[in-house]
């Protein structure tokens, strides 16, 4: 077999830049032209040098959350703050917790020293009083 059969050449592509940042207005630019009944994502996506699923997901999230989901690259409120402020409130509920149980502890115990007094009151001797 001729030697240029077996050796063929082997293209190897790689990507050398950094992912790209869009900023807001940007984003809400490019979503706001595939609203736009006439043209189709894939080709708004191809004239901005944007992934089509990339443009999809800013325009679900545009249509979701507004403006602030496309500002943020994420939902209106991010999972992140939504674990933050869960992990709040159990805290938060522990505490209230332990504080009624300490209260109802101690209503108790106010309640046994009332009704322990009365009755210490009546066995001890008064002042004026001799045995």
């Amino acid at each position: 077999m001729p030697e240029h059969v077996l050796m063929s050449e082997v293209e190897i592509i790689t990507d050398g830049g950094r992912r790209r940042r869009w900023s807001a207005t940007e984003k809400l630019r490019i979503v706001e032209e595939t609203l736009d009944e006439r043209s189709s994502i894939s080709v708004v996506a191809r004239r901005n040098g944007v992934a089509p699923n990339l443009l999809y997901r800013w325009r679900r999230l545009m249509l979701a959350g507004g403006s602030v989901a496309v500002a943020d690259d994420d939902d209106v409120t991010s999972n992140k703050v939504v674990r933050q402020l869960e992990e709040r409130i159990r805290e938060l509920e522990r505490q209230l917790g332990r504080k009624t149980l300490e209260a109802e502890i101690l209503r108790e115990a106010l309640d046994k020293s009332r009704a322990k007094k009365p009755t210490l009151l009546a066995r001890s001797p008064l002042k004026g009083d001799t045995p």
